[in-house]
Order: structure tokens, then C-alpha cells, then sequence
């Protein structure tokens, strides 16, 4: 077991994860870039898109186009909570707190 596998798995539950031309790519944030994560990640097959540090001494190259994906689905959750229902989940239910979810997404999509 790594080191970092731990921190890994305790972020790609909320991480974002997306497939891309057969690869499995995962968006992290600037907390994340260190060597050992890096590693973890390829070793698993998943393509890491985490901008470096600033304080990192060799820079990495990352899909800056791609890492966008994931500051749009980070507003969206921000949207979302905006809405005291969902952010104190009133619902009992996961099939209501889900449908809820679903009529809020539809009512910012089309505002």
C-alpha cells in the first residue's frame, strides 16, 4: 500500500473523474502536485491534470483546457448549495433529495 494511497482514495470520492479517449483523467487541485500522487495515479492508468505549485521547482505540463472542466463543475456544486433545501437536504427520501437536485439543475440551466 502507498503512502499517499490513502489521500488519493479520501479525494477521488470527491474528486472529479472523467474518461477521455480510453483514459481515465483526474482533476485535482494544487494541493495535490507532488511526485508521489503523481506516481500513485499513473500507476493505476489515470492521467493526473493538476497545475503545479508555484514553489515547484521543475514545472509539469498540464491540459489547462481540460482543468477548466473542473472549475465549471465546482461552480455548479457552489450553485447548488446556494439553495438552502439542498444544502440542508430537507428531503428524507434519496429519491426526493434527487429529484429536487435534478429540478435545480434544470432551473439553472435554463436561467
Amino acid at each position: 500500500m502507498c503512502v499517499y494511497e490513502g489521500i488519493v482514495r479520501g479525494f477521488l470520492s470527491n474528486g472529479i473523474t472523467r474518461r477521455l479517449e480510453g483514459h481515465d483523467l483526474r482533476f485535482m487541485d494544487k494541493g495535490y502536485d507532488s511526485d508521489g500522487i503523481r506516481e500513485h495515479l499513473i500507476a493505476q492508468d489515470i492521467v493526473p491534470v493538476i497545475p503545479p505549485k508555484s514553489n515547484r521547482r521543475a514545472p509539469r505540463d498540464y491540459d489547462t483546457a481540460l482543468y477548466k472542466l473542473r472549475e465549471k463543475v465546482e461552480r455548479f456544486f457552489n450553485k447548488l448549495k446556494q439553495f438552502r433545501r439542498i444544502a440542508t437536504r430537507y428531503e428524507k427520501l434519496s429519491q426526493t433529495f434527487l429529484a429536487f437536485i435534478h429540478l435545480v439543475a434544470a432551473w439553472m440551466s435554463i436561467k
